[in-house]
């Protein structure tokens, strides 16, 4: 966790009350914590998309829900294709949360070639205030199995590596659309 004390024991409290993963033996599973200078709306505009993860996640090139018309729902299940560079050319994730009102969005990967068996993954996203802005805590936990010939050190560096990434990512997306949405009073003497 990063930030002061204050903003450490929010944050410790925010993991304790969403994120309570219960690894098994051969599993690892860790927490990852984000500030963004950018109001809590658009950020979860943004991150409640299971259906546009590519809006701010760089490693996917593509996503289709399945037989979705509408808004997914629990149990809607997508494909996303990863872009090259990464062990995986596709994925299939399940939507197991989405909660507009307490901002939680939860996942688990259900299929794909890749080696994130038994990955399922906490999202949520909390106004706070930055700089004496509206800005975003996002916290971001996960749970997965450990593969044959990795250890769970190597696993988790991995899938932090990850969503560091995704993180900043988001960060980046939506501190943008925070400075193209905001209007500045103009003093002029």
């Amino acid at each position: 966790m990063n930030g002061g004390d204050a903003s450490g024991a929010v944050e410790a409290q925010y993991i304790r009350r969403h994120h309570r993963h219960q690894p098994k033996e051969n599993q690892c599973a860790s927490a990852l914590v984000k500030h963004i200078k950018a109001p809590v709306h658009l950020v979860w505009s943004l991150v409640r998309r299971f259906d546009q993860p590519q809006k701010y996640k760089p490693f996917v090139s593509r996503c289709v829900v399945n037989g979705e018309s509408g808004e997914p729902e629990i149990g809607s299940v997508r494909e996303v294709n990863v872009k090259s560079g990464l062990p995986a050319t596709t994925s299939t994730e399940m939507l197991e949360l989405l909660d507009d009102e307490e901002h939680i969005l939860g996942i688990k990967i259900v299929g794909g070639d890749h080696r994130l068996k038994n990955y399922s993954s906490i999202m949520t996203v909390h106004p706070e205030v930055i700089d004496g802005r509206p800005g975003t805590l996002v916290i971001e936990s996960f749970v997965v199995d450990v593969p044959d010939g990795n250890t769970k050190d190597e696993t988790c560096y991995f899938v932090k590596a990850l969503i560091k990434c995704n993180l900043k990512s988001l960060a980046d997306v939506s501190e943008r659309m925070a400075v193209q949405d905001r209007v500045e009073p103009i003093n002029r003497f």
